[in-house]
């Protein structure tokens, strides 16, 4: 295993070695669990196409590029609504 520094805010530091205690991890610990469970944006993009395609086999659903652009902003309007109140 590797040690790597990172600089960050120490405000950063603090809030994530709280959060990593609370759930009985080292800082260190935290931090890895927390790599291995995010994707990357390819991995998320490969998982969303699986997603499409299963949809579009299971249901027929096959959103244009327009639609799935409509289908995103009203996403966006919803969730800025919800975190406006």
């Amino acid at each position: 295993m590797s040690d790597a520094n990172v600089r960050i805010p120490e405000e950063a530091k603090d809030r994530l070695a709280a959060i990593a205690a609370a759930e009985g991890l080292s800082l260190r610990a935290y931090l890895a669990r927390l790599a291995e469970t995010l994707l990357t944006p390819a991995e998320r993009a490969e998982r969303a196409e699986k997603a499409l395609a299963a949809l579009k086999e299971w249901n027929g659903y096959a959103p244009t590029a327009a639609q799935e652009q409509d289908l995103d902003s009203e996403l966006d309007r919803r969730l800025a609504q919800v975190t406006a109140e």
